[in-house]
């Protein structure tokens, strides 16, 4: 059995698992120089944590074992394309490429009712640009 084949192996025996315990059968494994390195299912509904999906759960564990947040040198193998969350966190983890078995449902309704705005204080505004802008100096 192939090193893919028995990635997705385990993506599907992962994703059962997840089923069983009545969370969204999505699962994700981190794999670095053809080892796997961490790997998860969703956890939303037990751990009651709205970003207990797979793929962060499996970055989290993947960093932790590495002793870095930096995971240039990883893939992700995920059962289902990455939601807009997950693509940004994978996104910040720097993780090199991201493998998936599945397209996203087509859902027809719209579950966020979150309004976005931005806060019109000058001011405040000026503040908190000039800290950011301090910190980035400070680290170079």
């Amino acid at each position: 059995m192939n090193t893919n084949e028995s990635i997705i192996n385990l993506l599907i025996k992962l994703s059962r698992i997840a089923y069983k315990k009545g969370e969204i059968p999505v699962s994700a494994i981190v794999e670095r120089n053809g080892k796997w390195i961490s790997q998860a299912y969703n956890q939303k509904e037990k751990r009651k944590n709205i970003i207990a999906h797979a793929e962060i759960l499996a970055l989290q564990k993947a960093a932790k074992k590495l002793g870095r947040w930096n995971l240039s040198d990883c893939n992700l193998y995920v059962t289902l394309k990455p939601c807009n969350m997950c693509m940004e966190v994978l996104k910040q983890s720097r993780i090199q490429n991201v493998y998936y078995l599945l397209d996203k449902l087509d859902y027809k309704h719209d579950f966020s009712k979150t309004n976005i705005m931005k806060i019109n204080s000058p001011k405040t505004i000026d503040i908190y640009q000039q800290l950011l802008s301090d910190f980035f100096q400070n680290m170079r």
